[in-house]
């Protein structure tokens, strides 16, 4: 491989990783080319990305920022990149794994902080974005629902007895 074109990868790697906040460093275990595709496919679905690297280009690219993560670049590598949801890409990862036991994630970074392959399995039992936001939002919207009915009881009442006299009196 040519020098520019080295530099070209790195400097691209290095502005994918400033650019998404949140990646898995993947081991994809001599996976099938066909299971590949449509692993590619389905993040693409979902606004992820996948790409695989070379180790020495993605250390340069990385460079000093996460020493941390420099031993989990060995074997075959891939970075799976998201900037809005990193729980869903990690379940998404996670049940892909499970069908086929080709992916392993290594290592990580999740909204800046390092992820260990420990703790990618308490990843996964977290709830999405926006999951949490619809739950809030129904936490938020909960007591003004039940204040409302409780001001419509009354009126709700009336109108049953004033139906239940009209028919007595009609009778």
């Amino acid at each position: 491989m040519k020098k520019e074109t080295k530099y070209k990868i790195v400097k691209e790697l290095e502005e994918s990783l400033q650019q998404n906040h949140t990646w898995y460093l993947v081991d994809y275990k001599q996976i099938p080319v066909w299971k590949m595709v449509e692993l590619r496919k389905l993040l693409k679905r979902n606004n992820f990305r996948l790409k695989v690297i070379k180790n020495r280009l993605a250390l340069k690219a990385i460079g000093q920022r996460f020493p941390e993560l420099k031993p989990y670049f060995q074997k075959n590598n891939a970075l799976a990149f998201t900037d809005s949801d990193p729980i869903a890409l990690a379940k998404l990862l996670q049940d892909f794994s499970d069908r086929g036991k080709v992916l392993e994630i290594k290592a990580g970074l999740v909204e800046g902080h390092y992820l260990t392959p420990e703790m990618f399995s308490e990843i996964i039992k977290l709830n999405s974005k926006m999951d949490l936001i619809g739950r809030t939002g129904y936490l938020m919207s909960y007591p003004l629902s039940q204040f409302l009915r409780t001001l419509q009881t009354p009126l709700v009442n009336l109108g049953r007895l004033l139906s239940i006299l009209k028919d007595k009196k009609e009778n």
